[in-house]
C-alpha cells in the first residue's frame, strides 16, 4: 500500500487562547478576593457585589468564546470590553475614596483580559484600540491622572500592543511553516512518482525504442517517437511536476516568505520563468541549455518569446528535416535576455527568405521577427548553406516607454 504524505497544520496561537482562558478565571477570583478582604472601605458595597456577580457569571458563561479565534467574535469583544469599562466607571460609586486615593478598580486586572482578547484576535492595532478605551476610563474614574494611574495605563498599553505584535509575527511564521511542510510533502510525492515512472514507463519506452530501431521500417518510426517521449518525460520528472514560475517575498508581517507559485495570468505585472516555457520544447533532437537561476520576464513577453522559439523550431522541422538536431541556448544578461536557436540542417539558400515573402509565406517575418519587434527586441538570422541556421532572439527588460523617452532626449 502506498504511503500518503499528510501535512499537519499547527496553531501557534492556540496556547495563547488557553492561557487567556485561565487568566480570565484567575483574575475573576482575584477581584472577588480583593473585595472580600477590603469590603469595609466600600460606602456602597451592594454596587460592588452586583457588578462582581455579573462579571463572574459573564466570565464563566463566555469561556467557550475565548477558546479559539473563530469562537471569539467581534460582538463578544465589544460586550466584554464594555463590561470592563462599566466596572472601572462604577468604582467611584461603590468607593467614594477611589477618586482621592490610589487603589484597584472593581474589575482590577480582569480588565487586561478583555484587552488581551483584542490583541490575540486582531493583532497590535486592535490591542491599541481597546487599551485606549481602558486608559480613558481609568482617567475618568480618577478625575485627575495620578502617577500610579498613568503607570498602570501605560503598562496595559505597551503590554497589549507588544503581545498583539508577537501574535502577528507568530501567525506569519505559522503560514511559512505550513507552506514549507506542504512543499516538503509535495517533493516527497514527486520523488515517489519519479521512482514509479522510472521503474515502469521509462523502461517500457526505452525498450520500445531499442526494439523499434532493431526491427526497422514503421517500427523504427515508432521507436523514434518513443525515444522522444522518454527524453521529454525524463526532463519533466527531473524538473519537477510543479512549475516554478517566480519567487515572491512578503515582508509585511515582519518575516520573509519565499513561496514558489504560479502567477495570476490576468496580472500584467506578473513574471514568468522563461525556462519553464521552453522546457516542453526539449526532446530527443532538441537540446535546451539554460541558466541555473530563473530567467524572469513579464508574462506577455515571456510567452511571445517562447512562441518565437517554437516558430524557429517549426522551421527546423519543416526545412531541415525530421532528423535535424537543434540546440536552444538561453542567456540572461540582466538588461536583456538572448535566446539562440541553432540547427545542423542544410541552411537557407541565399535569397530564399525574399522569395518566401513574395510567395506569401511569412513565418520568419511575422512569427519570429514580428513578435520580437512588438516586444521592442530584434531577431537576427544567420545561415550558411551546408552549415545550418542560427536564429538569435533578443528581448530587452526595460519597458518600451522608458526607452522611447530616453531616445527623445
Amino acid at each position: 500500500m502506498a504511503r500518503r504524505e499528510r501535512v499537519v497544520r499547527m496553531s501557534v496561537e492556540q496556547p495563547l487562547w488557553r492561557a487567556l482562558t485561565a487568566y480570565r478565571v484567575l483574575t475573576m477570583v482575584y477581584a472577588v478576593l480583593l473585595f472580600a478582604f477590603g469590603h469595609g472601605r466600600y460606602e456602597r458595597p451592594w454596587v460592588a457585589v452586583g457588578f462582581l456577580a455579573v462579571m463572574c457569571v459573564w466570565t464563566l458563561a463566555t469561556l467557550p468564546k475565548v477558546a479559539s479565534a473563530v469562537a471569539c467574535t467581534r460582538r463578544f469583544l465589544v460586550a466584554d470590553l464594555a463590561l470592563a469599562l462599566v466596572g472601572i466607571l462604577l468604582t467611584p460609586l461603590a468607593d467614594e475614596q477611589a477618586r482621592t486615593m490610589d487603589g484597584t478598580t472593581l474589575p482590577s486586572i480582569w480588565t487586561a483580559g478583555a484587552v488581551l482578547a483584542y490583541a490575540i484576535k486582531g493583532g497590535w492595532r486592535w490591542a491599541g484600540f481597546a487599551s485606549s478605551f481602558v486608559a480613558v476610563a481609568n482617567i475618568v474614574e480618577r478625575g485627575h491622572p495620578s502617577r500610579d494611574t498613568l503607570h498602570n495605563v501605560l503598562l496595559v498599553w505597551v503590554a497589549s500592543i507588544a503581545i498583539g505584535y508577537v501574535v502577528e509575527v507568530a501567525r506569519a511564521s505559522e503560514r511559512t511553516l505550513a507552506r514549507a511542510l506542504e512543499i516538503e510533502a509535495a517533493t516527497r510525492e514527486r520523488e515517489r512518482l519519479a521512482r514509479d515512472i522510472h521503474d515502469s514507463v521509462l523502461q517500457v519506452l526505452a525498450m520500445v525504442q531499442r526494439r523499434g530501431t532493431a526491427l526497422g521500417g514503421e517500427a523504427a518510426e515508432l521507436g523514434r517517437m518513443a525515444g522522444e517521449q522518454e527524453v521529454a518525460l525524463r526532463t519533466l520528472v527531473a524538473g519537477g511536476l510543479i512549475r516554478t514560475s517566480y519567487v515572491s517575498e512578503d515582508e509585511s508581517e515582519g518575516a520573509v516568505v519565499r513561496v514558489v507559485e504560479e502567477p495570476d495570468d490576468e496580472d500584467p505585472a506578473a513574471e514568468l520563468d522563461l525556462r519553464t516555457l521552453l522546457l516542453p520544447r526539449a526532446g530527443a533532437r532538441v537540446t535546451l541549455s539554460d541558466p541555473g537561476t530563473p530567467v524572469l520576464l513579464p508574462a506577455p513577453a515571456a510567452r511571445e518569446l517562447a512562441a518565437a522559439v517554437g516558430a524557429a523550431l517549426d522551421n527546423v522541422r519543416v526545412h531541415a528535416g525530421e532528423d535535424a538536431r537543434a540546440w536552444i541556448l538561453v542567456e540572461d544578461w540582466g538588461d536583456e535576455v538572448i535566446v539562440t536557436v541553432r540547427d545542423d540542417g542544410p541552411g537557407i539558400p541565399e535569397g530564399r527568405l525574399a522569395q518566401a515573402w513574395g510567395e506569401g509565406r511569412m513565418g520568419v517575418a511575422l512569427s519570429i521577427r514580428g513578435r520580437l519587434r512588438d516586444l521592442g527586441g530584434n531577431a537576427e538570422l544567420i545561415s550558411v548553406p551546408g552549415q545550418g541556421t542560427e536564429v538569435e532572439l533578443k528581448v530587452p527588460r526595460a519597458p518600451r516607454e522608458r526607452r522611447g523617452k530616453a531616445g527623445t532626449k
